[in-house]
């Protein structure tokens, strides 16, 4: 009789295991994330591998040499940066739309508060993505009517940070090579290190080494006008960023100003973003060497828009401060970043400002 024990005992287990999804599945996280498993096992359903793509001879020129570029990039990664690569970008997934998922953030329209969700694994974070398009407009409707700024954008890839062997999608291989190699290489980086609750150090740590790791890709393999080009969109990126820190220094600043008036703040970041139109038309743009000179008229600008750029471009600039610590071996940084936010029992960011301003502190 004793021998049975165990087996009713896991019987039980397995059943309340199974009553506590259900339930799960009921609620509205458990719903959407439903959908997305759904919306996964689709595209992972729909996987072919690249080698047998590339050496199909019906394939067009243009796109077998993007698909070596992916293979390459991620074999780089894995080789050069010590990336945990594993088996994603192995395949290839052709999705019957031109846009993966939007991706939706919100923000109280008074006050540079992002509103946040929470999901297991990842944490809370400040953003939503939506397979169902109709389903993300809704949300945004019902979010700016309980007062906040939304935004949405499109997005054409994202990481199940190694939980799946992720593939390249129809929609990420539209983009050049050189975004192409970054965004390979960005993925494998939440493959690696994703601390949870962390969405901005996550998302602007992964920007650096994409940028960083896609340029010596190229340089390896000597294409050097490639590479030039990758730094100048990361210089104009680490440019964008800096304006972004200021715009929302001076909204916190006005905002903190007047705590108890609500119609003050709001006047106050009207004026704010009208500076800072002007800024972006006569001052910022020119000065950008990859962007197009339509670019300052097409930009968002209020709190919602303006969280979601702090979420991939936080104090860029600090990476590369450890970058240059570590002698300009982006390899060397990688580990040094990620050894100290893994310590870090506070903000990332200051771990690594502490650690840059540590007198003493030189690479071992």
């Amino acid at each position: 009789m004793n021998r049975l024990r165990p087996l009713r005992i896991g019987a039980m287990i397995s059943g309340c295991i199974v009553l506590v999804l259900i339930g799960f599945l009921m609620t509205p996280t458990g719903c959407y994330l439903g959908r997305a498993g759904w919306e996964e096992a689709k595209i992972l359903a729909g996987r072919r591998p690249i080698e047998a793509l590339v050496a199909d001879p019906t394939l067009d020129d243009a796109t077998r040499a993007k698909l070596r570029i992916v293979l390459a990039a991620r074999a780089f990664a894995a080789d050069s940066l010590s990336l945990a690569a594993g088996r994603s970008f192995t395949m290839f997934t052709k999705l019957e739309r031109d846009t993966l998922l939007l991706l939706l953030s919100a923000a109280r329209r008074d006050a540079l508060e992002a509103r946040t969700w929470w999901f297991p694994i990842v944490g809370r974070v400040p953003y939503k993505g939506f397979f169902h398009f109709d389903q993300a407009h809704r949300e945004a409707r019902r979010l700016e009517s309980d007062g906040y700024d939304t935004f949405l954008r499109p997005a054409s890839a994202f990481s199940t940070l190694g939980w799946f062997n992720d593939p390249l999608l129809s929609t990420t291989l539209r983009l050049d090579s050189l975004e192409l190699t970054n965004t390979v290489i960005h993925e494998l980086v939440h493959n690696t290190f994703y601390p949870p609750g962390q969405a901005v150090f996550n998302e602007s740590f992964a920007n650096f080494v994409g940028a960083r790791g896609a340029a010596w890709f190229f340089r390896s393999r000597g294409d050097t006008i490639a590479a030039e080009l990758v730094e100048l969109r990361w210089e104009d990126d680490k440019r964008l960023a800096r304006f972004w820190t200021s715009l929302w220094t001076s909204l916190d600043s006005a905002f903190r100003a007047h705590p108890e008036d609500i119609e003050s703040r709001l006047a106050a970041r009207e004026d704010i973003y009208a500076r800072a139109r002007g800024t972006l038309r006569t001052e910022i743009a020119p000065s950008l060497r990859t962007f197009p000179p339509s670019f300052a008229e097409r930009v968002r600008l209020d709190n919602a828009a303006l969280l979601a750029r702090r979420v991939y471009m936080t104090d860029l600039d600090v990476y590369d401060a450890v970058l240059e610590r570590e002698d300009g071996d982006v390899r060397r940084a990688i580990d040094r970043i990620i050894a100290l936010a893994r310590a870090a029992d506070h903000d990332p960011f200051v771990a690594l400002r502490e650690w840059l301003d540590a007198p003493g502190v030189f690479p071992e």
